[in-house]
């Protein structure tokens, strides 16, 4: 297993969560893997380990995980910020979507693959318990965004 950089995993997160990107001296929608010079950055790509490109070694690059990027992912706003930015949830649910073939959306979109059985038993427990379903929804595209199948490539 090894941790997506920052850039491709800020693009996997701006790329399924359906937003576009907007860094100083590129056009909106621009892939956090297109920035040329150490200058252009933000903060997620900073605590994820972002080069300088101060020089072409690729040792600049720091890839072990930390408590930064721990506590960003859980508690800052990059994630949460672009899943409601990005209203994939309303546009499925504007399709007729029930709330079973959403969850089979977000598993594919995010981990390219169907949920297991348990999984998809584990969800519909809790989306049967609670009244705001979309809510449910959001945390679960939340949990995927922040699993290791995700963050790491196999």
């Amino acid at each position: 297993l090894r941790r997506m950089r920052a850039e491709v995993l800020f693009d996997s997160i701006s790329q399924v969560t359906d937003t576009k990107n907007k860094f100083g001296g590129l056009p909106l929608g621009a892939r956090a893997v297109q920035i040329a010079n150490g200058n252009t950055s933000n903060y997620f790509l900073t605590t994820f380990g972002r080069a300088k490109r101060e020089s072409v070694c690729a040792c600049e690059v720091k890839m072990e995980p930390n408590l930064s990027q721990a506590l960003h992912l859980l508690n800052g706003d990059t994630v949460n910020s672009k899943i409601k930015a990005g209203n994939v949830l309303g546009k499925l649910a504007d399709q007729g979507l029930s709330p079973d073939e959403i969850i089979n959306q977000l598993y594919v979109r995010c981990l390219s693959r169907l949920p297991t059985a348990k999984e998809k038993q584990t969800i519909k427990t809790i989306l049967d318990a609670e009244k705001d379903k979309k809510s449910v929804l959001e945390d679960v595209f939340w949990s995927l965004l922040n699993s290791r199948e995700f963050l790491f490539n196999h």
